[in-house]
C-alpha cells in the first residue's frame, strides 16, 4: 500500500515540476517584454490550439471530474442537464461572442480586460464602470478560486491521507509561483497541457473499465442498485416542477459563458481571424468530449462500482475507478487530471482578478501615472492577495464545498456581465449608463436570489424555488441595461459604428 502511494506521489511530483517549468520558461522568455498587455493578454499572440484548450481547461474545473460524475453516478441521467447547458453555451460563445469581442476589443483602443473593454467601447474616460467591475471581479474570484483550492485539498487527502489544509496550502503556493512568474502565457500553456491530460483521463477510465467488465469472471465492487428513473432525463420521472427546474437551471449554466471574464479574455488573446476559426472548432469539440466522457464515466462506474459509494463519497467516483483499474504510476498520472482541472481554473481566475484591479482600479483611480513596470508588480501583488483570501475561504470550517462555490461565482459573473457583453457587441444604442445599470442590477439580483429564493442559504430562505440564481439575475440585468439605455442620450455615431466594424473580419 505504501509503495502504491509512493508511485502515485511520484507521478504528481512529475506533473507539478512540469507546470512549474512552464512558468519558469515564460518568466525567462518574457523578461524583455514589459507592460500589462504582455503579462495579462500574452500580446494577443495566442494560437488556435492553445487558446481553445486554455479556454476549456480554465472553464472545466475539478467539478467535471468529481462533481458531475458523482451526481450522475448517484442520481442518474436527470443530472445531465448542466452538461447540456454548458455545451450549448460554449458553442454559442465561440460562434457569437468570440470573433466580435476580439475585433471590438482591438478597435476600442486595444482594450486588454473586460472592464476596460466595456468602458472604451463607449469612448469614455469615466472610471465608474471599471471600478464597479473590478470590485465584483475580486469578490467573485475569491470564491471561485477557493473551489479549486478545496478540490486540491480533497484530492491529496483522499489519495494520500494528507491533511487537507496542508494540501491546500501547497497547491496555492504552486499556482502562485507559475502565475506570478509567467503571466498570461504561462497560464495558457499550462492550461493547454492540462486540457489534454483531463481529456486523456476521462477517456481512459471508462474504456479500461468496460474491458474489465467484459471478462466472464467480473463482479462489481458492490451490489448494483438502480434507483427508479435512473436512466430517465426527467429527474422525477415526469414533467413536474422538480424536473423543469433541473432543466432550466441546467440551461442557465450556459448563460455564464457570455460573462465569464477568464474565458472571454482567451477570445481577445487570439492572434488572427484564421486562428479564431480554428479555436472555435477545437474548443467546441473539446468541450463536447469532456462533458460526454464525464457522463460516460458516471454510467460505467454505476455498473463497475455498484452502490459502494454513498452520497457523501460520490465525488470520489473517478478517483476510485482509476485507482482500482490502473497500476500506481499510471493511476497517479491520470489522477493528476484532477489537479490539472483545479489549477487550470485557479490560475486563470487569479490572473483575471489581478488584471481587473491593476488596469481598471489602480491606474485609473489610485495612480493615473503608474508605469508599466509598476502595473506589472501591482498585478502580481494582487495575484498573491486574492490567492491568500481564497485559501482562507477554502480552509474555513463553514466552506460549502466545491460545487456550491462554483455555482455561486459562476452565477455572479453570468448575471452581472453576460447581458452587458452581448449588448455591447450587438446593439448600437447600448449606452455607458445602461452598462452600469445592467452590471449592478444583475449582480444584486443574483445575490438576493441566492440568499432568499434558491434554498442555498437555509437560514435565510423565504421561498425555496430551487431555480439557479443565474436565470433571474441574467433577465433582470438585461432588462435594466435596455431600459436605462433607451432612457439615456443616444450614443455618438463613432460609438455606434464600432458595432458595424466589429462585424467584419480584421487581422
Amino acid at each position: 500500500m505504501v509503495n502504491k502511494e509512493i508511485m502515485e506521489m511520484m507521478a504528481f511530483i512529475v506533473y507539478l515540476c512540469l507546470v512549474l517549468g512552464i512558468g519558469i520558461f515564460f518568466f525567462v522568455k518574457g523578461r524583455k517584454e514589459t507592460g500589462d498587455k504582455a503579462y495579462f493578454l500574452g500580446g494577443r499572440q495566442m494560437n488556435g490550439w492553445v487558446a481553445a484548450l486554455s479556454a476549456g481547461a480554465s472553464d472545466m474545473s475539478a467539478w467535471v471530474l468529481m462533481g458531475l460524475p458523482g451526481s450522475i453516478y448517484l442520481w442518474g441521467m436527470g443530472q445531465i442537464w448542466i452538461s447540456v447547458g454548458l455545451l450549448i453555451g460554449t458553442v454559442l460563445a465561440w460562434v457569437l461572442v468570440a470573433p466580435r469581442l476580439r475585433r471590438m476589443s482591438i478597435l476600442a483602443d486595444d482594450a486588454i480586460t473586460i472592464p476596460q473593454f466595456l468602458t472604451k467601447r463607449f469612448r469614455t474616460e469615466h472610471p465608474a464602470l471599471q471600478v464597479v467591475c473590478s470590485v465584483i471581479f475580486c469578490v467573485a474570484y475569491c470564491i471561485y478560486s477557493a473551489s479549486s483550492i478545496v478540490a486540491c485539498g480533497n484530492l491529496f487527502n483522499k489519495v494520500f491521507g494528507m491533511p487537507g489544509q496542508y494540501a491546500m496550502i501547497g497547491a496555492t503556493i504552486i499556482i502562485l509561483v507559475y502565475t506570478f512568474m509567467g503571466g498570461f502565457n504561462a497560464v495558457c500553456w499550462t492550461d493547454f497541457f492540462q486540457g489534454l491530460l483531463m481529456l486523456m483521463a476521462l477517456m481512459a477510465a471508462p474504456v479500461v473499465a468496460l474491458a474489465v467488465m467484459s471478462k466472464p469472471d467480473f463482479a462489481p465492487v458492490a451490489e448494483v442498485v438502480t434507483p427508479d428513473n435512473y436512466y430517465n432525463l426527467l429527474s422525477s420521472g415526469k414533467l413536474d416542477w422538480a424536473s423543469v427546474k433541473d432543466i432550466l437551471s441546467g440551461f442557465g449554466w450556459g448563460l455564464g459563458y457570455f460573462g465569464m471574464p477568464h474565458i472571454l479574455v482567451r477570445y481577445m488573446s487570439i492572434k488572427s481571424e484564421k486562428e479564431m476559426k480554428k479555436s472555435r472548432i477545437i474548443g467546441s469539440f473539446w468541450t463536447f468530449l469532456i462533458l460526454g466522457m464525464a457522463s460516460v464515466v458516471a454510467l460505467v462506474a454505476h455498473q463497475y462500482l455498484g452502490s459502494s459509494l454513498s452520497a457523501d463519497d460520490r465525488s470520489l467516483v473517478f478517483i476510485t475507478m482509476v485507482r482500482s483499474l490502473f497500476p500506481p504510476l499510471l493511476a497517479g498520472i491520470l489522477l493528476s487530471a484532477i489537479l490539472a482541472a483545479s489549477m487550470s481554473t485557479a490560475d486563470s481566475q487569479l490572473l483575471a482578478s489581478s488584471s481587473a484591479f491593476s488596469s481598471d482600479l489602480y491606474k485609473p483611480v489610485i495612480r493615473k501615472n503608474a508605469s508599466d513596470k509598476e502595473m506589472l508588480w501591482v498585478g502580481r501583488g494582487v495575484v498573491a492577495l486574492i490567492a491568500i483570501i481564497a485559501l482562507f475561504i477554502a480552509m474555513s470550517p463553514g466552506c460549502a464545498g466545491i460545487m456550491a462555490l462554483v455555482e455561486c461565482a459562476w452565477a455572479a459573473f453570468g448575471s452581472a456581465f453576460g447581458p452587458a457583453i452581448l449588448l455591447a457587441l450587438f446593439w448600437k444604442k447600448f449606452t455607458y449608463k445602461g452598462a452600469i445599470a445592467g452590471v449592478v442590477a444583475g449582480f444584486l439580483t443574483d445575490a438576493v436570489w441566492h440568499m432568499f429564493f434558491s434554498g442555498s442559504v437555509e437560514s435565510l430562505t423565504v421561498v425555496n424555488t430551487g431555480l439557479y440564481e443565474i436565470i433571474p439575475g441574467f433577465i433582470v440585468s438585461f432588462i435594466f441595461a435596455v431600459i436605462v439605455s433607451l432612457m439615456d442620450k443616444e450614443p455618438s455615431e463613432e460609438v455606434q459604428s464600432l458595432v458595424e466594424k466589429a462585424a467584419k473580419p480584421i487581422e
